[in-house]
């Protein structure tokens, strides 16, 4: 499974940077974006094109294999299972923010094996397999400083709908009173990657597999913890999560106190991982 994880690793690496130049065009143009959801879900016709070429590329390479994508669904039968999502970071891409990434993750086995977060406009490639994590092909590690006064926390929350709900405005404001810096990048993907590579911590809740997969490996195997959110055994497909670097206090964090309420109405009642995350020790 090791040996089989790196040729993944590899085949994923490939696909991404293989989209990059076309990405990067795209992106230097004006964009006429439509909308899934709402307003704040937007689309363009480079998401389901991007689609379309990875996952023949993916398939051709693997052919045992089947392909969940953002944008067209389920295709394929195999042992091996892709993630992908072309943009993520849509908004970003069609608004003229150069904060966007390719993500691409396989399961097999029932287990996270590999997966790249392609960031496209530094064309850098953080992926994982199951002997390491890396930066364009050098081992990366999740280091960096402990406690929320040094850290940056990269988070949607609070959304739209918990702020209609009356909610989340005075755990946001403790969060920026407490964290060095609180950010709202845009990109769960690359929010996870430079989690990866140090850069503090992250949460967000709401998301979908072929968000978080490949960034949920790079993670793990940097050093860093991934926390689903609940933890069912399989996380990319929990419906939140919150992500730290290899060094965060996680203990003497104010997240510790605040995660229970920031988490939807619906979910409080889930049990977070880990065990004792609701009160500090």
């Amino acid at each position: 499974m090791t040996e089989m994880s790196v040729q993944l690793e590899q085949i994923a690496v490939r696909a991404a940077r293989g989209v990059g130049d076309a990405l990067r065009a795209a992106f230097v143009q004006a964009q006429q974006p439509s909308h899934k959801r709402d307003h704040h879900d937007l689309v363009t016709e480079h998401d389901e094109r991007t689609e379309q070429v990875l996952r023949a590329e993916l398939l051709d390479a693997w052919p045992d294999s089947a392909v969940l994508g953002e944008e067209g669904g389920a295709s394929g039968d195999g042992a091996v299972h892709w993630l992908v999502d072309p943009i993520d970071g849509t908004a970003n891409f069609a608004l003229g923010l150069p904060f966007f990434a390719v993500s691409i993750g396989a399961v097999a086995n029932d287990q996270l094996v590999a997966g790249v977060v392609y960031d496209v406009m530094r064309d850098t490639a953080f992926s994982a397999n199951l002997h390491g994590a890396y930066a364009d092909g050098e081992p990366l590690r999740s280091t960096g400083p402990a406690t929320d006064a040094q850290n940056m926390l990269i988070t949607s929350y609070p959304g739209p709908g918990t702020l209609a709900a009356g909610r989340g405005v005075e755990e946001y404001t403790t969060l920026l009173r407490e964290f060095g810096a609180v950010r709202r990048m845009g990109s769960t993907a690359l929010a996870l990657a430079y989690v990866a590579a140090g850069a503090g911590c992250a949460y967000a809740y709401g998301i979908h597999p072929w968000d978080v997969a490949a960034g949920a490996l790079i993670v793990q195997q940097a050093g860093g913890r991934y926390l689903p959110l609940p933890d069912t055994g399989r996380p990319w497909e929990a419906p939140g999560y919150l992500a730290v670097n290899g060094d965060f206090d996680l203990p003497g964090s104010c997240l510790t106190d605040l995660l229970p309420r920031m988490l939807p109405r619906t979910a409080t009642g889930t049990p977070l991982p880990g065990g004792g995350l609701r009160n500090r020790p």
